[in-house]
């Protein structure tokens, strides 16, 4: 464990960047379908407050989602972080995002939940599932949170990252 924890440290004191995934890692991953055909989902406040961490360390982050839906942009907004919606091929603009801001994807990492993700994760330093990802992808993680997505996994790796960057203790890592 002691040998994990290092490796993790390093890579996060050298991060960069965090790319997100939105569904199941801002959400729960559940959708709620009004009388209207209007989408609602389920996100954790706390999560801003993370952002606003990653933030002070000077961090950047955004969020990648094949997802098309206002919801994903409106929450995005809301949390004042840079969003691409509706992409099919999240390892291209992947690729083209690190390229564009000079950063080696050693210095990213990548939070996801789903398979979908599996090839961005393959691509980035720090490859993070959601407690509740799929099987495929925490096999692949070297990170698995303690918390589920839309159940404050954001925050919780914003905290980490904030923590290993300031040099003070991460708590139950």
């Amino acid at each position: 464990m002691k040998r994990f924890y290092f490796k993790i440290k390093k890579i996060i004191k050298n991060l960069e960047i965090v790319i997100f995934d939105f569904d199941g890692v801002f959400t729960n991953n559940f959708v709620i379908i009004n009388q209207n055909g209007e989408e609602s989902v389920m996100s954790n406040r706390s999560d801003g407050y993370g952002l606003k961490m990653l933030r002070e360390v000077g961090v950047d982050f955004l969020i990648i989602s094949s997802e098309i839906n206002k919801v994903v942009e409106k929450r995005a907004e809301k949390l004042r972080i840079k969003c691409f919606s509706g992409v099919e091929n999240k390892l291209l603009l992947l690729k083209q995002i690190l390229e564009e801001k000079n950063i080696s994807s050693d210095n990213a990492a990548f939070i996801g939940n789903d398979i979908n993700d599996i090839d961005c994760m393959n691509w980035v330093g720090l490859r993070v599932a959601v407690r509740d990802a799929f099987p495929e992808v925490k096999k692949i993680a070297n990170l698995v949170l303690e918390k589920a997505g839309g159940y404050g996994a954001v925050r919780e790796f914003c905290e980490m990252v904030y923590k290993i960057k300031l040099n003070t203790k991460v708590i139950n890592f």
